[in-house]
């Protein structure tokens, strides 16, 4: 359904284009976490990022697929950000959210600066969410007040996908959603039929076939919206077992930083970190898989396609 400007923002705001760069965020009482990368998601109750990183561990990057598509792009790419998010309309969650999809788009640019350009459409400015309905973006909110948009287009030439919303819930996938999309508009074959670089196993073929058995008759629609639920189910009860984890690991900081010994404190916070990468690992396999199953399925359905 083509996206409705006619309740946009009033222009009250001038047009801003934001420095990209890292946000602290609360993971829990005390403690924060920083910078964003693929792994980072806010789960049912918008708590806590996975790929967040706690002091001293540094800054975190992208998987080594995307990076490999990146640096490696033949035609010059162009990622239209769209966040137009009004006060009123839009909870602080979901402005975080927009700032780590900002950092998200900062790493893909720094990947291959001649190649990457972002735009960056930020402000409430009316000709924002004018120019975010013209890209297909789609607008949330309504009931709310002004219109909300936050998505991305990627334009390459004649060619132009859209991430018409994107969601909280899934920026575990975000990073895949986007490299997929500029693998889409820059490849020299019918995007249909192009797979990533890894070859699919033969535990994604079948996960593919046991969610969708009957392959002829799911649209590619549906199959997409099939698997995103699978792995929405398990992105979920990872995220209730990282929340468990933490409040452990947290309470195991707070009584060791309650008199106990320099060295206790530091393991204690040496664990917390542990649990914190081990949860943003899993989070990563997660999307990492359900990036793979999109592609197997799009193959099935090509060559299903072909074989008519």
């Amino acid at each position: 359904m083509k996206p409705s400007s006619t309740h946009t923002p009033p222009a009250t705001d001038p047009q801003t284009v934001r420095p990209s760069g890292g946000r602290l965020l609360i993971l829990v009482p005390t403690f924060f976490l920083l910078g964003a990368v693929l792994a980072g998601v806010w789960f049912k109750y918008g708590k806590h990022a996975a790929g967040f990183l706690l002091p001293g561990q540094g800054a975190a990057e992208l998987s080594d697929p995307t990076l490999d598509l990146l640096r490696h792009l033949n035609s010059p790419v162009e990622i239209r950000f769209y966040s137009v998010l009004p006060p009123g309309s839009a909870p602080e969650p979901l402005q975080d959210f927009s700032r780590r999809v900002d950092h998200l788009l900062s790493e893909f640019q720094c990947a291959n600066d001649v190649k990457i350009h972002v735009t960056r459409n930020v402000s409430t400015f009316r000709s924002n969410a004018d120019a975010a309905a013209v890209d297909g973006i789609h607008p949330f909110n309504l009931d709310k007040g002004d219109a909300c948009f936050l998505g991305l287009t990627v334009v390459c030439g004649e060619r132009k996908e859209s991430l018409p919303q994107i969601q909280p819930e899934w920026e575990p996938a975000l990073e895949f959603d986007l490299a997929r999309a500029i693998l889409h508009v820059t490849a020299t074959q019918s995007p249909a039929t192009v797979a990533p670089n890894t070859q699919a196993s033969p535990e994604v073929t079948n996960e593919v076939i046991r969610l969708i058995p009957d392959l002829k008759g799911t649209s590619l629609e549906d199959g997409t919206r099939i698997l995103r639920e699978a792995a929405l189910q398990e992105f979920t009860g990872a995220g209730t077992e990282m929340e468990d984890k933490l409040k452990i690991a947290q309470q195991q900081l707070s009584d060791a930083q309650n008199g106990q010994s320099e060295a206790e404190q530091q393991a204690a916070m040496k664990h917390l970190q542990e649990v914190q990468l081990e949860q943003g690992n899993k989070y990563k396999q997660i999307a990492a898989r359900l990036q793979a199953e999109l592609a197997v399925f799009e193959q099935m359905k090509a060559a299903a396609s072909t074989a008519k």
